[in-house]
């Protein structure tokens, strides 16, 4: 009964550099967009919150006669 001899040391650096990866990868994904990206994003977000704004059947204030 032989099995693979590991070293845990380097195991664990293994994993936490893969760790390190993915949360780089998603900061590059948060934060690594030029200024246009980011300008032209919220102009789409402006632009569908308007959109849908305009669409709604009842107003946000209740209806009714105050008690």
């Amino acid at each position: 009964m032989s099995g693979d001899i590991v070293n845990l040391r380097q195991t664990r650096k293994t994993r936490a550099r893969g760790e390190k990866e993915r949360r780089a990868a998603e900061n590059r994904a948060l934060h690594g967009r030029t200024k246009a990206e980011r300008q032209r994003d919220e102009a789409a977000l402006g632009k569908l919150s308007r959109h849908v704004a305009g669409h709604k059947l009842t107003s946000d204030e209740p209806s009714g006669t105050p008690d």
